[in-house]
């Protein structure tokens, strides 16, 4: 697979611009405040329809206009596929797939598989569970679509059961009918456990398939200096395994012993949404513990893990390292460069362009105000 030419209008700094790329090595060279990461992140948005850096749409429309869009050019098996996504702030986005609209922007899941690796990534190992949920997620939808619109589910459920519970515990303070309010919350319990237990079951099953990719990409790129590994770690307990209709059973049973404190808070205090994914290197877990060294590598490891996992699938994604190596030491550039250097198509950015290992020398863009020119 690889992006054979993507245009952007009004997406973040750029009002108009296109790009053609090759199968291979490409590196994106220019000064910080350029666009490089506009131009990688625009990428990363077909493939997930979500930003790497910002939690909602209205950034990434230049200043002044009232939408942005991509189009991406994508080849895969020798086939061409176009990918027309209009961004709009506050609205349901609009897509198109080879000029055809699309019933729902999700149905593009799929077309672009990419694994991005960013500075921002730091926070998969030192940031809050919710970077690390994400991170699990969104490499289930690239392994298999169809999770997307689990996860969109439960995610309506959720919204739709907090605010059942909210109305309830506002009632209460006031004095007012609780029991009314909750007529209905048995129904959502039904639903959040069984959207539940297919979301959960898919990260248990992912985890498992990611772990030994997981363990070989930190030993390759800290040079064997510690054993890293992860496990899924869920609110309803230890031994869990991923048997959808126990998970689900499982759910609904939590879901009754935690009735009153989801009722004196207002909030779901039990589902996948409340899980993390336990980082370990060694004995020590990596959060808290890990240098500043060691925090980049697993980060690192990370994302060259989901990549292997995607090419055992058969899945050959686009790799895009973004201004990653800046931020590492001589041995783990060049460890890095000889992991990636196979890659059927890699972006590489960079504000100087000798920060590259020689390894990955390969087509030169010029990023300037606005411009992407290929030197």
């Amino acid at each position: 697979m690889h992006v054979r030419r993507v245009e952007l209008t009004d997406f973040r700094s750029y009002e108009r611009v296109a790009v053609d790329l090759d199968p291979g090595v490409a590196v994106l060279v220019g000064q910080n405040g350029m666009g490089k990461t506009n131009l990688v992140e625009a990428l990363g948005y077909v493939a997930t329809l979500d930003s790497h850096r910002v939690a909602t749409d209205a950034p990434l429309v230049r200043a002044g206009a009232t939408s942005a869009v991509i189009r991406c050019a994508i080849v895969h098996d020798g086939r061409e596929l176009l990918v027309e996504l209009e961004i709009v702030p506050g609205k349901a986005n609009r897509a198109r797939l080879n000029r055809s609209p699309v019933r729902r922007s999700r149905e593009i899941l799929g077309a672009l598989r990419m694994v991005l690796f960013a500075p921002e990534d730091l926070e998969l190992v030192r940031g809050d569970p919710s970077e690390r949920r994400r991170y699990l997620d969104d490499l289930l939808v690239a392994r298999q679509p169809r999770y997307a619109g689990v996860r969109a589910d439960y995610d309506r459920v959720v919204k739709q059961r907090n605010a059942l519970l909210r109305t309830a515990y506002l009632t209460r303070k006031v004095g007012g009918n609780r029991g009314q309010d909750l007529s209905t919350l048995a129904v959502w319990d039904q639903h959040l456990a069984h959207h539940g237990a297919e979301l959960l079951a898919g990260r248990m099953e992912l985890v498992a398939a990611l772990a030994p990719h997981l363990t070989k990409a930190y030993d390759a790129v800290a040079a064997g200096r510690s054993s890293a590994s992860i496990a899924y770690a869920s609110r309803l307990g230890d031994g869990l395994a991923p048997d959808r209709p126990a998970l689900e059973q499982a759910l609904l049973g939590s879901l009754a012993d935690r009735r009153q404190a989801e009722t004196e808070r207002g909030v779901t205090l039990v589902g996948p949404h409340r899980d993390d994914l336990t980082l370990a290197l060694g004995d020590l877990p990596a959060k808290g513990y890990a240098s500043h060294g060691e925090s980049w590598s697993f980060a690192l490891a990370l994302r060259l893990a989901a990549y292997d996992l995607l090419r055992t699938d058969g899945i050959e994604p686009v790799l895009i390292l973004d201004d990653v190596f800046a931020e590492l030491d001589a041995g783990r550039r060049e460890r890095l460069a000889a992991l990636v250097s196979d890659a059927a198509q890699l972006l590489v950015t960079c504000a100087v362009a000798e920060d590259v290992p020689a390894a990955l020398q390969g087509a030169r863009y010029d990023v300037g105000p606005g411009t992407v020119t290929r030197a």
